[in-house]
């Protein structure tokens, strides 16, 4: 009888055991980072906004990247060398390394991508960062051989952003113009499911090539527009990671004795672009007098609770050949002059967008709507989510677009002035091309930005991009606001998880406790 007890206790003990151990380890690591909007594409190729490329971190890597201070790092490539004329890049490759599905990553595969990259006919969202490759080369397995069509002295810093991932081939060749559903990486998490309007779910991948670098057993992505509500599940353990956290709460988040509340430098920009093409925008005197009619200290304050700075300037101070210039500073009667002369003394009216609709936009398009009551300027507002910004503002060419006034911003993820001023100033870059919602053109600033992409000489490449900046900042295509700074709360026993200074994110080595 004791005997067939002690057996009958093996027994349950044993299967008990048993179940534990088919029980997902990987419950118990579930990081849930709540972010501040939804995501547009898991295809970073095809996708414009930076939230959606820095979950698509999760499961791609590029050739190259940055760390979480934006210092340029090597990833898949081990290194790299440009012929004397700029011409031609030769990069090795990381051996060892395989996709998520079990292929190969190598030189074949960075061919394909880039070939999907720099074709036009794909028209992919991301085709200017890659327009400039004439051909990439399979030299061996190996080593990569990619020639451009002329010298383009930022091209490592293209490369570098989260755009420029390797995607599986195999997963190319099934999926096609599907892949933004099916991501499959070298990264190291692999994707389980997208649930397009609550969360992003991924896990770790056990093959990934830097062994014991993932430490997360799985990270769930959770869209929360309203800045209290992700403030609230960080409170009550819902979220471990926010951003971003509402600034008014800041003081509260910071005596949490379970969260740390970090604020960082970042080269966030935001701005109001003009549609210089429509009257009353048309004429610089009307934009400069938006310039002086909106109290930026005073709107730092009430939206952003001064976590941010005036702009000083088109670039943020943190963009490589960014020129620092003097606030535009608060001057309602030069903006009703100004307005005057143009021919609008008692203003006008007009709409003013949003590329995004969280609360702290809300908030500052309330308080610019009241600034430019106060000279006569009636502005209807409509806070866009992500997919009304893409139908009615990227999607939209100079002749059909409702775009007027429009508050949004931008972080240059290859952090260098080509990426931060190009795609927002250049005349070949208004919308569906890229961003320039301003739809500004001014030939000589689209000479200084080509010229300078020539040179690799840094003085040369200092002269034209000052030349470029010196020529915005006096045409006023935007109304200049502010740079951000980033504001992020994690619960204590997440780790080595940052927000980089472009708002992407970076958790290669993040864990918990």
């Amino acid at each position: 009888m004791i005997k067939n007890t002690i057996k009958r206790n093996v027994l349950i003990a044993s299967a008990v055991m048993g179940a534990l151990a088919s029980v997902p380890a990987w419950a118990a690591k579930d990081a849930v980072i709540a972010v501040g909007s939804n995501f547009t594409s898991l295809d970073p190729y095809d996708a414009n906004d930076t939230l959606s490329q820095a979950v698509a971190k999760s499961f791609y890597q590029g050739l190259f990247g940055f760390d979480k201070d934006m210092k340029q790092v090597n990833v898949l490539a081990e290194s790299y060398q440009a012929s004397a004329d700029g011409l031609t890049y030769t990069i090795k490759l990381h051996k060892g390394v395989k996709f998520q599905d079990g292929t190969d990553f190598n030189a074949e595969a960075v061919k394909v991508n880039l070939d999907r990259a720099s074709n036009p006919d794909n028209h992919l969202k991301r085709y200017n960062l890659f327009k400039m490759i004439d051909k990439t080369e399979a030299v061996d397995p190996l080593t990569v051989k990619i020639t451009l069509k002329t010298p383009f002295s930022p091209f490592i810093n293209n490369l570098s952003h989260p755009a420029a991932a390797m995607i599986s081939p195999t997963a190319l060749q099934k999926y096609g113009k599907e892949i933004g559903f099916h991501p499959v990486g070298t990264g190291p998490y692999e994707f389980v499911v997208w649930n397009q309007t609550d969360f992003v779910k991924v896990k770790r991948f056990d093959g990934y090539w830097q062994k014991d670098a993932a430490k997360l057993d799985s990270i769930t992505w959770r869209p929360v527009v309203d800045n209290n509500t992700r403030a609230a599940m960080l409170q009550t353990g819902e979220a471990n990671f926010a951003f971003p956290v509402p600034y008014e709460q800041a003081a509260l988040l910071a005596k949490s004795n379970k969260l740390d509340l970090v604020s960082a430098p970042s080269i966030l920009q935001r701005y109001i672009s003009l549609n210089v093409t429509q009257k009353p925008f048309d004429d610089v005197r009307v934009r400069q007098a938006i310039n002086y009619a909106i109290n930026k200290d005073a709107l730092i304050k009430v939206a952003y609770a001064g976590y941010a700075v005036p702009a000083q300037g088109p670039l943020p101070t943190g963009i490589d050949y960014a020129v620092k210039y003097k606030p535009w500073p608060y001057d309602p009667a030069k903006a009703r002059e100004l307005l005057k002369e143009a021919g609008y003394p008692d203003g006008f009216t007009t709409t003013l967008w949003s590329s995004h609709n969280t609360s702290t936009f809300q908030k500052a398009l309330q308080f610019t709507q009241q600034q430019l009551a106060q000279v006569g300027i009636k502005t209807t507002v409509t806070a866009m989510d992500a997919g009304q910004r893409a139908a009615q503002v990227e999607a939209k060419g100079v002749n059909e677009t409702g775009v007027r006034m429009f508050y949004t911003g931008w972080s240059a993820s290859t952090g260098e002035a080509d990426w931060a001023l190009t795609p927002l100033f250049a005349s070949t870059s208004a919308p569906p091309a890229i961003f320039n919602t301003a739809y500004y053109s001014n030939p000589q600033v689209d000479k200084d930005l080509t010229d300078a992409l020539k040179t690799t000489d840094r003085g040369e490449k200092t002269r034209l991009y000052k030349d470029a900046q010196d020529k915005i900042w006096a045409d006023a295509p935007w109304v200049f606001l502010l740079t951000e700074k980033m504001l992020y709360a994690h619960s204590k026993n997440l780790s080595g998880f940052y927000v980089m200074p472009d708002s992407s994110f970076e958790f290669s080595h993040a864990d918990m406790k």
